[in-house]
């Protein structure tokens, strides 16, 4: 009886599954380069990606991490938008100093992380649900502090060493290019190579079985809500820096390209699971993207339709890639183990064990 074979996973598919986005980075910039060969394949252009995309950038990092234990953090938009305004409420309305003041807006949303996480998983209330709640709330006090205007600093302007947090520069590239890439880094050893990170993904694809091996469900998803409030936070150190007046709407601005870029990051590198160097990825895919399509001179209306097209192919493509890698790791487990060797046959004349010859 011949049991079946499985067939290999050829390694090909696999290497075009993780590194195709990064693939097709490199594709868009070479198109639009050719179709735009004066001002797309300029160090203005590359200083410009990097600057413009570096808030989009943390903000896609903080949502990725929410998602990686199955849950989804809406509140960030509205706490990028307090954050930033909170920043320049205290350096220009109440003259903290600036190193005080962004410390204290990044213990803040330390603390509305924590609260998200305790009101999720202690609330029993669907992430969604929630965030979206609390998420209300924030642009409420939001408008209460800013009494629906704008906060502008006087003639004196803002400190100059707070401005250089975002407008200065490291080895010739904007320095918040820099801080996405140690943030990400920073994500990735946490994730990969820590236990915290292996826990956080139990808890996200299996809660059931993550309780039955004793992982506390819910305080590793109350971290991973704490650690996205901490980087709204110095997302909105950073948009307070890059905006120098406190726009009381300008957060929710940034929702939905932090929700594409987490989720098409899931597609990337580690394909089926969220992951801090697919991420990184996939917004420099949607950075080059709307690079180009802002130098040829599309309409405006051309960048939410190509956030929101973007995103239902990248909740469709992080659906397959989970379901793929899902089934990959069931056929492993099933596949028949190989037959133990036939016995050999007895020499002639000897008889079996305890059976007289």
């Amino acid at each position: 009886m011949t049991t079946p074979r499985t067939r290999p996973r050829r390694p090909g598919g696999h290497h075009i599954g993780a590194y195709g986005l990064l693939g097709l980075t490199a594709v868009l910039y070479l198109v639009f380069s050719l179709a735009l060969p004066n001002t797309f394949p300029t160090l203005d252009t590359l200083d410009s990606i990097l600057s413009n995309q570096s808030i989009p950038a943390v903000l896609a990092l903080a949502a990725m991490v929410p998602i990686v234990t199955g849950a989804f953090d809406l509140s960030i938009g509205y706490g990028l938008g307090l954050a930033h305004v909170m920043v320049l409420q205290l350096i220009v309305n109440e003259s903290w100093p600036w190193p005080l003041a962004c410390l204290t807006v990044i213990a803040g949303g330390l603390v509305v992380g924590v609260l998200n996480g305790v009101i999720v998983e202690f609330g029993r209330i669907d992430s969604f649900i929630a965030t979206l709640g609390t998420g209300s709330m924030l642009y409420a006090v939001t408008g209460w502090i800013t009494d629906g205007s704008r906060i502008v600093p006087g003639p004196q302007g803002l400190p100059p060493a707070f401005t250089d947090l975002y407008d200065s520069t490291f080895l010739g590239l904007p320095v918040p290019a820099f801080y996405v890439l140690a943030l990400a880094g920073i994500l990735w050893l946490v994730l990969e190579r820590l236990p915290l990170g292996r826990y956080l993904y139990v808890v996200g694809s299996n809660p059931r079985a993550a309780d039955l091996v004793g992982i506390p469900t819910r305080k590793y998803t109350v971290y991973a809500f704490a650690a996205s409030g901490l980087i709204v936070g110095f997302a909105g150190v950073l948009l307070a820096s890059q905006q120098q007046i406190g726009n009381p709407s300008v957060g929710l601005d940034y929702l939905l390209p932090a929700f594409v870029g987490a989720l098409l990051g899931s597609t990337a590198i580690k394909p089926g699971r969220p992951n801090a160097l697919g991420t990184v990825v996939a917004v420099a895919v949607l950075a080059v993207g709307l690079t180009g399509i802002a130098q040829l001179g599309a309409d405006f209306w051309t960048v939410p339709l190509f956030h929101g097209g973007t995103l239902l192919i990248a909740v469709g493509l992080a659906g397959y890639a989970a379901r793929r890698r899902l089934r990959g790791g069931a056929a492993a487990r099933d596949s028949p183990a190989a037959p133990p060797p036939p016995p050999s046959a007895p020499a002639p004349g000897a008889g079996t064990a305890g059976t007289p010859p």
